[in-house]
């Protein structure tokens, strides 16, 4: 796969100076625990980003729960971690995949080529009982240079004329039955962006690994791959696993909405669709 390393590659990686690794353990329940859990024990040599404190800006009234970070400020703190444009970088998580894959997300949309996502995170890496530690590493500072990749960002108004004119795939990654609005713990009403179709992010994997390239094909095998598609999710973090899986699968013209259905239903006066497509 093109975007994800196996625990062997990492093992094999272990020391080596070029190569960075992050750890983006997190919980949404509770903001610092991520932290706190790296800081008791992490992959060696691992540097922790937190989807609250680095990978997140701050919340406004429109831009959604996990708004993108300031650009100069995440570079900043790449360079401070000793990540500069030529470092391979491979980012895991407690093995859900979707902090990691944000975090990937943001590096490749910063123009970063050399960036992956660890296949079952810490659970496998603590599987295959493989070191721990909780020394926390010190680098020294890097130069990092940030050439957006603005074919890879839908923005609000993007999401909006599509509404209207389909002319794109508009998929929405969130579980089948907050699609539906039968159930909507977070956002202020249930339901879907106009014209979404429904793709389960938890979909990408199996047993806690990701799905291979083939099996990616056949979950979107509906799909068209010259389709413009725009993903989303509730705040632009689930979502970037299906962007992997895409990417994998062969489609090429694949973007995120950033701001996501937390963004959408931010403006009082946008329409939701309940159900498959009332």
């Amino acid at each position: 796969m093109k975007h994800i390393k196996t625990v062997k590659w990492l093992k094999d990686r272990l020391g080596d100076k070029n190569v960075r690794i992050v750890d983006c353990t997190y919980q949404l329940g509770d903001p610092s625990k991520g932290r706190k859990i790296y800081e008791m024990k992490h992959i060696p040599g691992a540097i922790h980003f937190g989807l609250g404190s680095d990978l997140s800006g701050e919340v406004k009234a429109h831009g959604g729960r996990h708004p993108l970070p300031d650009m100069e400020t995440f570079k900043r703190k790449l360079e401070a971690a000793g990540i500069g444009n030529h470092t391979h970088v491979i980012a895991y998580d407690g093995g859900e995949g979707c902090f990691a894959s944000r975090f990937w997300w943001l590096m490749t949309y910063a123009g970063h080529e050399q960036v992956f996502v660890l296949d079952g995170g810490m659970k496998s890496w603590e599987a295959a009982g493989l070191p721990v530690t909780d020394d926390i590493p010190e680098f020294e500072r890097a130069q990092f240079e940030i050439r957006l990749d603005h074919s890879m960002l839908a923005s609000y108004e993007e999401v909006k004329k599509q509404t209207i004119s389909r002319s794109a795939v508009l998929i929405d990654s969130r579980a089948k039955e907050r699609y539906l609005g039968i159930k909507e713990p977070l956002d202020r009403i249930p339901g879907h962006i106009p014209g979404a179709i429904n793709c389960v992010w938890t979909e990408s994997f199996e047993g806690g690994r990701w799905k291979s390239p083939e099996e990616q094909k056949k979950r979107f095998s509906h799909l068209k791959k010259e389709d413009d598609i725009i993903v989303y999710c509730g705040s632009g973090v689930s979502a970037t696993p299906n962007i992997i899986a895409l990417l994998e699968a062969g489609f090429e013209k694949v973007k995120l909405y950033a701001g996501s259905y937390s963004d959408w239903v931010s403006y009082p006066e946008n329409e939701v669709e309940k159900g498959n497509g009332q």
